[in-house]
């Protein structure tokens, strides 16, 4: 049975393209550089603001993101893995990871960003600095210490799997607790993702119809904008993968058969996740003066017609 489980598996291989080369390439040459860029951001930034912590996060959950990463192209390149399973698993994992790492931080920031806007304070902070590091390392911690082990532990346990090929645990959706826990996290996801869209939509609306021609003069309006572009990485990055997940549950759950065609698809909108590597380059754009002076230059022309 263990040999039958195993060819099963590797039969069962998406197909392979130089597509998912290609874009793991470019999530680690822009990743690099955004958290690059980033560090000379953060060096002028109050560390003891809960966004700025955030972000400080969302560096380091990127980085050792892309640690991984060259271990995936080599795998793609090859089509052999050469590392074993114990560290197929832990990469396999690592990019889901990254991807719900990545939006809780995006929710901290966002939430922090709404409330300073609801209660109308400059920012939401830490009382000491000490306080900031604190709670960073307890999340760190919790991660480290339960979650990941947890995880790669339980990761493709219920099947015999060819240690020459990797990310190929669907199978392990067959199982009604691995399915409910599926469906749990992208019901979550998705619900918490249409809440952030509307509280932003929201508000943008109501600071142009409260600011309209003074709106480019406040600073408020600034850090609101910035939320776009994490609002844009959920809905761009992570809801494709996340609605798309529904369809995948549903297919591996009721056919014994392999669906490469489907298993392919799965393994692209998985990929296109990385892609919010690129959320430090957006942050680190957003915060410049060139792009204030076109954004400024836009909003003229808007209003003169």
């Amino acid at each position: 049975m263990p040999g039958h489980n195993t060819s099963r598996n590797s039969s069962c291989d998406p197909i392979v393209t130089p597509h998912l080369i290609s874009l793991y390439f470019i999530v680690l040459i822009g990743g690099l550089v955004g958290v690059i860029s980033i560090l000379f951001l953060l060096v002028k930034m109050n560390t003891r603001s809960v966004t700025t912590m955030a972000v400080i996060n969302l560096v380091v959950v990127h980085s050792v993101f892309l640690l991984t990463v060259p271990f995936r192209l080599t795998y793609l390149i090859k089509k052999t893995w050469m590392f074993g399973l114990p560290f197929c698993k832990f990469v396999s994992a690592m990019l889901h990871i990254h991807m719900y790492l990545t939006f809780l931080f995006y929710v901290v920031i966002l939430v922090t960003r709404y409330l300073i806007f609801f209660k109308c304070k400059d920012k939401v902070e830490f009382y000491r600095k000490l306080h900031a590091v604190a709670a960073s390392a307890g999340m760190w911690t919790l991660v480290i210490v339960i979650v990941v082990p947890l995880v790669v532990s339980r990761y493709g346990i219920h099947e015999e799997y060819n240690e020459e090929h990797c990310f190929k645990f669907h199978k392990e959706l067959a199982y009604t607790y691995v399915k409910i826990i599926n469906y749990m996290i992208v019901i979550f996801v998705i619900a918490v993702a249409v809440i952030l869209l509307v509280f932003q939509v929201f508000i943008i609306m109501l600071m142009v119809q409260k600011l309209r021609h003074s709106l480019l003069s406040h600073q408020e309006f600034w850090a609101q904008l910035k939320n776009l572009f994490f609002i844009g990485v959920i809905l761009v990055c992570f809801l494709p993968y996340q609605f798309f997940r529904i369809y995948y549950l549903n297919v591996v759950t009721h056919s014994n058969a392999c669906n490469s065609k489907v298993a392919f698809y799965n393994e692209i909108f998985l990929s296109v996740t990385a892609i919010s590597c690129y959320d430090l380059l957006l942050f680190v754009f957003g915060g410049s003066h060139w792009f204030k002076q076109k954004i400024i230059g836009l909003w003229n022309c808007v209003l003169c017609r």
